[in-house]
């Protein structure tokens, strides 16, 4: 397996980066599945599923990408990152603004099939982009892609890998965007939308529980916010 510090090729397979439902449920056909730093994002149920986790009629919530640009541009953005982080004065550059998730290799013979797969999953207003990301190795990794982890780069700040590596994101200008909205609007509709996927709220709880498994291996990690307080919300609604 070759890890490129540039864009991935068919010839050299295709990593994948998973932030939401990837996360808990893996494309086919992956050899390796590294948890990674995300910088530059946050993660918001901002955008919007009629084909998962809700229906045309009544939508549900699943979860997209923020850049740190638009946050900056955008004052309802800011106002909920603010409202959410842990230390939002420490917040300078898009550096420190953080979230977590994993990246998947794809080997060359299975790139096309991964890709046709995905783009048909990830069809409901996302796109395709490319990202860096830094990687959280463990033992196991280094062990089994030693030559490979020293073709990247090391991040000067974080002492870790960097990978460029491609994801579906929902942009703010996609027809399913439907942020920013107040986090008990975002509870209510999780809590009551079902989708041929399953139950919205199955979505929030799976990958809040998987986030929390990556963090338990991460010393300098701390939990997202955004996502206890919106489960907060959504379990609250669920027992009354």
């Amino acid at each position: 397996m070759t890890i490129s510090a540039e864009n991935p090729t068919k010839e050299e397979g295709i990593w994948i980066l998973g932030y939401g439902s990837l996360i808990y449920k893996p494309p086919p056909h992956y050899t390796q599945r590294i948890p990674v730093t995300i910088h530059g994002y946050m993660r918001r149920f901002w955008q919007s599923s009629i084909d998962h986790r809700g229906t045309p009629e009544k939508p549900g919530r699943v979860v997209t990408l923020i850049p740190y640009e638009e946050i900056l541009s955008i004052p309802e953005f800011l106002e909920d990152l603010q409202l959410y982080s842990h230390d939002f004065e420490s917040i300078k550059c898009p550096h420190d603004l953080t979230t977590f998730g994993v990246v998947y290799y794809i080997p060359p013979e299975h790139a096309n099939e991964v890709k046709e797969y995905l783009d048909i999953r990830e069809q409901n207003g996302y796109t395709l982009h490319e990202v860096e990301v830094h990687l959280n190795t463990n033992d196991e990794h280094e062990l089994l892609l030693k030559d490979s982890l020293e073709l990247l780069p090391v991040h000067e700040r974080t002492g870790k890998r960097v990978l460029k590596t491609s994801v579906y994101i929902g942009t703010v200008s996609n027809e399913a965007f439907v942020g920013p909205e107040k986090i008990e609007d975002t509870a209510k509709v999780i809590a009551t939308s079902h989708g041929p996927s399953g139950p919205n709220v199955e979505y929030l709880k799976l990958l809040h529980q998987s986030i929390e498994e990556m963090l338990w291996d991460e010393h300098d990690a701390v939990p997202d916010l955004y996502l206890l307080k919106l489960l907060h919300h959504v379990d609250k609604m669920l027992q009354s």
